[in-house]
């Protein structure tokens, strides 16, 4: 099958679309350009061109440097704080539809205001569906995302959403370790359907922490349910931000008698103090992914790379293969 690469940045393979070549280019904001790099390697192209523009009062204009018509395009970008990378995000998928791009998808590593997905108190917006309203009017055709804090938030779009499981990725690290001993632990009662894939997956048993809040990011008690004495615990989270809830589990099932406690976090939000909090914590280990660059360094913190199940699942999109076959036995 012969290549369509226009021009040095051209990024990609092609694929066929009864009958015709579309030409498949891969793009990456500000913000992810450390893991985008690592997802076209995998792909096997390189990045297409574009840059941002600044003005002097600092509002920033992105542009696409090459053509995008009638293109598969990705844009890979993860809309952690600050909100400028969600507002770049949306000015790249706008600049690709007014260029007459194919068919856009957002690559959304780490998708920000998941955790606010429903009105939990009186007069507050339900933010996640407000950027899932957003990214539609900017034009995206579909959205790829990893770990939602909230599988529903899926029901927030009404175009198709590829929701990534991080758990492809740690099942193939745990099944290099020891687990004999090993105990599965969601660290809230919200998160034990997560946990469970995990216990079920490795055939071990599961225990519950029941935390108790006073006020956001702040844990005023922490309870285990189930037993945990001499195990090797692994807590199993999607979002670590304060880390005040992961070392407050750590603290209490250690209490509890457990052997050591690891963790498994998705998304090294790490805000604040996070990274003191799990240096002094009795956590013996927290394993992230790469979906946000971390902001410090602590010898406690490992980080595994998404790109090759990014990879693959862009792949996977522009030939029309399922995404499912990613994630069997998850």
């Amino acid at each position: 099958m012969s290549k369509l690469i226009n021009c040095i940045f051209a990024t990609s393979a092609d694929t066929k679309s009864q009958g015709v070549i579309i030409d498949v280019k891969l793009f990456t904001g500000s913000a992810s350009s450390y893991l985008a790099e690592k997802i076209a390697d995998y792909y096997g192209s390189d990045l297409g061109a574009l840059h941002v523009e600044e003005f002097s009062d600092g509002e920033k204009q992105p542009v696409i440097d090459e053509s995008v018509r009638g293109a598969y395009v990705f844009f890979i970008q993860s809309t952690f704080a600050p909100p400028e990378n969600l507002m770049e995000l949306l000015q790249l998928i706008d600049a690709a539809k007014r260029a007459s791009a194919g068919y856009i998808t957002a690559v959304i590593p780490y998708f920000g205001y998941a955790r606010q997905d429903r009105k939990d108190k009186p007069r507050v917006p339900i933010s996640a569906k407000l950027v899932a309203n957003l990214l539609e009017a900017a034009g995206a055709d579909r959205i790829m995302t990893m770990d939602l804090h909230a599988d529903q938030i899926q029901g927030f779009f009404d175009i198709p959403v590829d929701h990534l499981k991080s758990s492809a990725i740690y099942t193939s690290y745990l099944e290099k370790q020891d687990l004999d001993n090993v105990i599965f632990a969601s660290p809230d009662v919200g998160g034990v359907k997560r946990a469970r894939r995990f216990a079920v997956h490795f055939e071990k048993h599961l225990v519950i922490c029941d935390k108790i809040r006073e006020r956001a990011n702040e844990v005023a008690a922490m309870k285990v349910i189930g037993d945990v004495s001499g195990a090797d615990v692994i807590l199993v989270d999607d979002i670590v931000d304060t880390a005040g809830t992961l070392c407050k589990a750590a603290g209490a099932l250690m209490k509890e008698g457990a052997k050591s406690v690891r963790a498994l976090c998705t998304h090294p939000v790490l805000s604040g103090d996070a990274y003191t909090k799990i240096q002094n914590s009795q956590l013996a280990e927290v394993i992230v992914t790469d979906s946000i660059p971390l902001s410090g360094s602590s010898p406690k913190i490992k980080v595994l790379s998404s790109a090759k199940l990014f990879s693959r699942a862009i792949r996977n999109t522009h030939e029309h293969k399922s995404i499912a076959a990613l994630f069997v036995g998850q």
